[in-house]
């Protein structure tokens, strides 16, 4: 049997004019047949070498195209976004510091309030007569201070005519010593009587918008403890604060750039924080950063900060969510692509950039925030790069592509 080579690769296939027994065959038909069937014989040959009839007689077709762009280069104020939830600077719960039945409730639920206005009235009755008994108290201990200041002085001239023992003038300066230790006592006992009955007014601790009213009149509260009944509460809404969790990554960031030099620590400055409403467009409220926590937290792995907002329109409530953004770098130079032209590959972000010879290259970048619909990227691309802004699917790593040059938009 003869063998023939199937270009390119090579390898020997059976050669369909010559039998098995090694005698070369003659065809039937005439010489001019063998044109006509060299398409038979190229699916032959592939089917016998183990070449795919489609990959056999299809023919390459052209790159695919895609679009580039140079990434935008220009000077930027760099902000990072957050989620945060706005809190009350002051919250508090009205409670009773006396104990009795509460006689009236003053309070109109949900209203605003000022420092100093009474809110609940406890029945006072009981707390006057206890300040009657102790005005009592102290008559009875200024009188009895009276005697002992009497016996004091008669037992000093006693003892200057050698009258009187020095044992029993002693006795009597002694006497005279805690009668006077009675009346104070007896004062003190008063002024806490006094303070009780001041207590039968509960006012409010704080400037704010008051809740609803917890309990109702006629009832027996408790108070003076921790465990007193909750009358109310009260927030202060102007200012209002909101609090934002950075990662320790981006916490780690803010540091480097503290000991660069290129922005402040928001420990030692009020860096600018500006807040949207999830109804808002527009980033409308300002504020400044005014607490960063000192130690990371060890469940969220995150630093927590707040930041203070003017609330004078009481739009802003506690328990809000809000979009935040805090300046994140000064003044600076950046690289900016648009946020479709980023792939993942898991943890990774990848931009498909076009060389010279118009293959495709996976580059690994660092991505930064979202600056006017362009992303930044930190790392991994410089200007001159053309990178895929549209048909990323088209392209393939170390793959030819046909570009088209356009100027990248949001």
């Amino acid at each position: 049997m003869q063998a023939i080579p199937c270009n390119p690769t090579g390898v020997f296939c059976h050669n369909p004019f010559t039998d098995f027994s090694g005698a070369a065959a003659m065809p039937s038909r005439s010489a001019s047949f063998l044109p006509s069937c060299s398409r038979a014989f190229v699916l032959l040959t592939g089917l016998v070498c183990g070449i795919p009839a489609s990959a056999a007689e299809a023919p390459v077709g052209p790159p695919p195209t895609v679009t580039v762009a140079h990434p935008v280069f220009r000077n930027i104020t760099e902000w990072d976004e957050f989620t945060g939830r706005f809190v009350a600077q002051e919250r508090v719960e009205v409670r009773s510091r006396v104990s009795g039945y509460l006689q009236s409730v003053v309070l109109r639920e949900g209203q605003t309030v000022e420092e100093g206005q009474v809110l609940f009235v406890i029945d006072p009755e009981p707390f006057r007569a206890e300040v009657a008994r102790a005005e009592a108290g102290v008559a009875r201990a200024k009188t009895a201070l009276r005697v002992a200041q009497l016996e004091s002085e008669r037992g000093e001239r006693l003892a200057s005519s050698r009258a009187m023992s020095r044992e029993t003038l002693e006795e009597r300066r002694a006497s005279r010593d805690a009668a006077k230790a009675d009346v104070a006592a007896a004062r003190a006992a008063l002024r806490l009587a006094r303070l009780n009955l001041e207590y039968t007014e509960v006012r409010a601790p704080i400037s704010g918008l008051a809740s609803d009213i917890r309990i109702d009149r006629g009832n027996l509260i408790s108070g003076g403890s921790s465990d007193s009944t909750v009358l109310t509460t009260i927030v202060r809404l102007d200012p209002i604060e909101i609090e934002i969790e950075a990662s320790e990554s981006e916490f780690l960031r803010y540091s480097r750039l503290d000991s660069a030099g290129t922005r402040r620590s928001s420990r030692d400055m009020a860096n600018p924080v500006e807040a949207m409403l999830i109804d808002e467009d527009k980033w409308a409220h300002k504020g400044r950063m005014t607490f960063v926590d000192n130690e990371i937290d060890v469940n969220t792995a995150t630093m927590r900060g707040r930041a203070t907002f003017p609330n004078p329109d009481h739009v802003l409530l506690p328990g809000m969510f809000a979009r935040v953004r805090l300046l994140g770098e000064g003044r600076h130079k950046v690289v900016l692509v648009p946020d479709d032209a980023l792939v993942s590959d898991q943890a990774r972000k990848l931009v498909m950039v076009v060389g010279d010879k118009n293959l495709v290259e996976a580059r690994p970048v660092v991505p930064g925030p979202m600056i006017d619909g362009l992303r930044v990227i930190r790392e991994g691309l410089a200007p001159e790069d053309r990178i895929v802004i549209n048909g990323v699917q088209r392209a393939h790593p170390g793959q030819p592509v046909t570009p088209e040059e356009a100027a990248p938009s949001p």
